[in-house]
């Protein structure tokens, strides 16, 4: 005799490899348990990027207190930080493109100098609290020119930095190519060309 139809048993689950124990079902890994096991690593990884931003940092904002006690600001107008940071522009201009087209380099000097040293070295916090100052104390015309000179001086500076340095590596690239030509004028391949002329 048959069940009827809608009294029909969903097909058993597959025995299991053991007798006496129940299937266990098909378990895929967790994708926080994946997470888990990788963030260790990863901060491990970073610590060394950390450690040299932290050095360079400490070593650029030492220079430019440095160069504020070398050449104090005279006048209202805040030479010394105007002249950081348009320094410190017209450098990472020219360290971004000779890291990224010029040379190979360590993966450490990019977060060492780059981030660490020029944005320790470069104090645009300062060029804010020097225009509020200058603001409060009555000279606003000097400090709306150095508030408007500021921005596109550093633009322009990092701009300059990055196109000197390009064109510099690109002589350098060619300069190679002529050495060897002079070299082989003065053998016997170039001596034969100019006999045959």
């Amino acid at each position: 005799m048959t069940a009827p139809p809608d009294r029909i048993a969903a097909p058993a689950a597959a025995p299991s490899a053991h007798p006496g124990t129940a299937p266990q079902p098909s378990a895929s890994p967790q994708p926080s348990a994946r997470r888990r096991t990788r963030a260790p690593g990863a901060a491990s990884g970073q610590a060394p990027v950390v450690a040299a931003v932290a050095v360079g940092g400490a070593l650029g904002a030492a220079a430019r207190h440095a160069a504020s006690l070398l050449w104090p600001a005279v006048g209202a107008f805040p030479w010394t930080t105007l002249a950081v940071n348009v320094l410190g522009c017209a450098v990472i201009g020219a360290f971004m493109v000779a890291v990224t087209e010029v040379w190979t380099v360590h993966r450490l000097l990019r977060p060492f100098f780059g981030t660490g040293v020029l944005g320790g070295f470069t104090t645009f916090s300062t060029y804010a609290v020097d225009v509020t100052s200058l603001l409060a104390d009555g000279h606003a015309r000097t400090g709306l020119v150095y508030l408007a000179v500021t921005v596109p001086a550093a633009l322009l500076a990092a701009w300059g930095g990055a196109a000197v340095t390009r064109r510099l590596a690109s002589r350098m690239r060619r300069t190679p190519a002529r050495v060897r030509v002079r070299v082989e004028g003065l053998g016997g391949p170039a001596k034969a060309e100019e006999g045959a002329a």
